[in-house]
Parts: C-alpha cells; structure tokens; sequence
C-alpha cells in the first residue's frame, strides 16, 4: 500500500480527524442544573456585564479559529471549501497536538474579502485568535491587515508569518556554521506570493539589507510589468541595485537561496554560481526547486527543505502553536514583528552550538520543549495596553 493509499483509507477510518470532548460531566441532575440551565446563566450575567470575563468563563481563552477559503491549499490550488477542509482538520490537529491550543476548521464558502472579513468579524467574540490558511496572494494580505484593524484578538496568516520565522530561524543557525554576516550577504528569494513576500520583510527587519525577489518572470524590479499591489510595494525595499534578468541572473553570486515557488526550477549550475558556503532553502513541496544531493554535489553548503526524509526540515509546526500558546496566555491583542523576531531566535536557540551543523540548524518537531520555548519567547514581547 502507497503512503497515498494508506493516507485515505485512514482519512475514511477516522471520518474526520477531531472530536469534541466535553470537560464538565453531565451524569446527573445536578450535573446537567450547573452545566447548563439554570447554573449557566451566572457566568452568563457575568459576561453580560464584562465582555473580557470570556476568557475566565468559556473556552475562547484557549481557542483559535483555522479559517480558509480554499483558494490556495498546498500545492492544489483553489480547490474550494469542503475540499479544503481535511487540511484544516489537520491544522487544528496540530494546534492541538504541539501547542495544546484548541482550534476549530472554519471553511468558509467565498472567495470575496468583503465577505470573509464580515464573516471572521461576526464570529471573532467565539474565539481567542485567527488563524489564517490557504487564501490566496495578494487577497490574503488586505484581509489579514484589515481584521488586524478591526479585532482585538491575534490574526496571523500562517502561510505568511510561520513561514517567515522558520525560515528565519534556520537562517540564523546557517550565518552560524558558515560563519557569513546578515549585512554581507546577498539574498534571492525565489516565489512573490504570500510566503516570499512575508519571509522577505522579516529578512529585513532582522536586518539583511540586500534581497531580491523573483517570480516566474524572473527579477523583480521597479520597472517590471503585471505586478500586484503588493509586489509592486516590495520592488520599492528590495533589489536595491535595481538588477533585471532571470532567475539564474540573481542566482550568480549570491549567498543565500531561498524557494517557495516550484519544483525543479533550479539547476546544479545555478547554484555553483553562487558564493562559497552558500545556504539554499529549497521549500516546494513534495518536490524541492532541486533536491538535496544534486545541490549539495553542485556546491551549496546547507540544504533545507519543507520535507522530513531530509536533514534540515523547514516546517512550520516548529511555530505556529507556540506563537498562538504564548499570544493566548499572554492575552496580547496582536502578533507583532518583535514577536517574530523572538520567536526565530527561540527556535534557532534550541539547536546547541555542539549540536549544530550542516546538516542540524533545526530543532526536531517532536521537540518538547519547542512550543513552550516559542510561548515564552512571544509572551516576553507583549506590550501592556
């Protein structure tokens, strides 16, 4: 049996991947008179009164919403909402799993970002944070902007931000082996959607100051054609010597090489273009911009990828449940770019100077103390209100 076919015959066995279980026994009269009615009514009052007394009464203390529209799941594309849902079951799953967070799938069925603001809005009371998942670029950055605006709980479009922070965490451990400097190197990241674009504005706040963009028509510049908003907003801090060409062009020379576009589109001759100990993320998923061996055999130093048959596993399962644990405990209103930074440099830190290596700059997933070291590292930035 293929991992395929074992994947949906456990798929059909478990008829969806979570279950709700109820923390107050209801096996009595009296259970059932203080679970629910009349004994539900006195928090009830409560809240009524204070808003905020939510999080000491009800579940929304500890609860995310995994909201999606199906409009950029994996590497499927816009499949819609109902296919969309087992990728959010194994969303909350993970939550769950990792960070000990509760989270509910949310699919919603439109593709409007009028509508799917109003939506998240409406139901936002229910919940602790947002979660965003597979929204499409660039739909994806108004909407998570402006609920950021409009709410007072965290958003955070994981295919942006946990993305972004893995990424940075296993940069960080790179500049350590190979003993590079942020301000030297040069970057390419290769793919402009929501990934590449939230990973290359933390690449600048932590401090890189020569990045380039690329998408499948190769550099992007200031005078490239058929940009979104966003794209064209990005030419305006990246690619500072304002370069053209393809994506070889800004392969040449360059030290760190990161992808979240597409398989095979990197050559064993583009990356011996590159400097000495060059660092390359190769994150398509299931197949890798180019595989491990043919770019270690090219020259590249470190290798990372999304996948977890190779060394250097760049997942976000390392962030997101951490991020959202300490946002929750913390009671923070927002996940900001300190909060990030901090984040990165947690992950990074739990890889030891003894341990780390070519082949090590990741903690493991199944990494115990990898939530819990994230939570803190998120809580230590919330500003008071």
């Amino acid at each position: 049996m293929t991992n395929a076919e074992k994947a949906l015959k456990l798929h059909e066995e478990w008829n969806g991947k979570l279950n709700i279980m109820s923390k107050s026994p209801i096996q009595s009269r009296e259970d059932l008179a203080l679970a629910y009615t009349p004994g539900v009514a006195e928090p009830c009052k409560i809240i009524a009164k204070d808003p905020e007394a939510a999080y000491k009464y009800t579940m929304k203390a500890n609860t995310v919403a995994v909201v999606s529209d199906g409009s950029a799941v994996l590497g499927l594309g816009n499949i819609g909402p109902y296919a969309a849902m087992p990728v959010m079951e194994g969303k909350a799953a993970l939550f769950k799993e990792f960070g000990d967070v509760n989270a509910v799938p949310v699919c919603l069925d439109t593709q409007d970002t009028e509508e799917i603001i109003k939506a998240v809005t409406y139901m936002a009371p229910g919940f602790g944070g947002i979660n965003l998942e597979d929204i499409s670029a660039p739909r994806c950055f108004e909407i998570e902007e402006r609920l950021k605006k409009i709410l007072k709980i965290p958003v955070f479009h994981d295919d942006q931000h946990g993305t972004a922070i893995v990424v940075l965490a296993g940069i960080i451990n790179s500049l350590k082996v190979t003993g590079k400097k942020k301000e030297a190197c040069r970057v390419v990241v290769n793919g402009a959607g929501s990934a590449g674009v939230a990973i290359t504005k933390l690449l600048l706040t932590y401090g890189f100051t020569n990045v380039i963009m690329c998408d499948k028509a190769g550099i992007l510049g200031r005078n490239t054609e058929n940009l979104n908003w966003m794209q064209q907003k990005m030419t305006e801090v990246t690619n500072p010597e304002n370069k053209t060409g393809t994506l070889a062009d800004a392969m040449r020379g360059a030290d760190i090489f990161i992808g979240v576009s597409a398989p095979n589109i990197v050559t064993p001759e583009m990356v011996a273009s590159m400097n000495r100990d060059a660092i390359l993320f190769a994150m398509a998923n299931p197949v890798p911009e180019i595989m491990p061996d043919a770019a270690k055999a090219a020259g590249a130093r470190i290798v990372g990828t999304g996948r977890s048959d190779f060394p250097n596993q760049i997942n976000n399962v390392v962030a997101f449940p951490g991020i959202f644990k300490g946002a929750l405990e913390g009671r923070a209103t927002q996940i900001t770019e300190e909060m990030k930074l901090a984040a990165a440099e947690a992950i990074a830190g739990l890889v030891s100077d003894e341990a780390r290596s070519d082949d090590n700059i990741m903690p493991e997933a199944f990494d115990p103390r990898v939530a819990e070291v994230v939570a803190e590292a998120v809580k230590s930035h919330i500003r008071p209100l």
